[in-house]
């Protein structure tokens, strides 16, 4: 059972997602949040496998909700709730720790296979809006150690993946483009996630980009 906590500030948000949520036998809605502060509390209380974030709450908001819970030690999985097209935060979310996001307009199909993606660890991240993303992100400050020789630790092949990884290549791209199986191309991802001590995929491509191994897309 995936066990799901909704922090939203606005009540039929989260009564329209919790009534999705409970048409799949797998997921069960545990808790629920209006701020950032009864997010933080909640989650420390049910310890849910995934929160659905919003930003914007009053309060403390949905990214500084996001830093505490994962620096806490939780093993919580965030995925952020945002109108993507004006939402300049999530790209601060993203380097809070959250391994994903989605807009308001997803559909029940995709909210629930969204849900059952970052509890098995994955990131919500999908080509097409990892190119938006990363394009974006290129040209933020990110806080974290200067350096590039994080990456040191990776095979040839696999800064090679993590470079089209952070390009917002899918894994049977990368796999095309370097004449490898799918399967090879996330076996490489999932080393180089291990090796650097990231959370997901979305991390990865925040470090490609910190370290210098990817650069603006064109």
């Amino acid at each position: 059972m995936i066990s799901v906590l909704l922090a939203d500030d606005q009540h039929l948000v989260r009564a329209g997602f919790r009534s999705l949520l409970r048409r799949d036998k797998e997921i069960q809605v545990v808790g629920e949040a209006s701020t950032g502060d009864e997010a933080v509390r909640t989650a420390a209380a049910v310890r849910p496998d995934v929160i659905l974030m919003d930003i914007r709450m009053p309060g403390m908001d949905g990214i500084a909700a996001t830093r505490t819970i994962l620096e806490s030690g939780l093993p919580t999985r965030v995925i952020i709730l945002t109108t993507f097209e004006t939402d300049e935060y999530v790209f601060a979310a993203l380097a809070a720790g959250a391994s994903g996001f989605l807009t308001k307009e997803i559909g029940p199909d995709g909210l629930r296979q969204a849900v059952r993606v970052v509890a098995a660890g994955d990131a919500l991240l999908s080509p097409s809006v990892t190119r938006r993303v990363v394009g974006q992100f290129a040209h933020r400050p990110v806080a974290g150690p200067p350096g590039g020789d994080r990456l040191t630790v990776l095979t040839d092949r696999e800064r090679e993946v993590v470079r089209l990884v952070a390009a917002g290549l899918s894994n049977s791209e990368i796999a095309r483009e370097l004449v490898i199986s799918p399967l090879t191309a996330k076996t490489h991802i999932t080393r180089a996630i291990a090796k650097l001590g990231v959370r997901d995929r979305v991390q990865l491509v925040i470090l490609a980009f910190e370290d210098g191994l990817a650069g603006p897309l064109s």
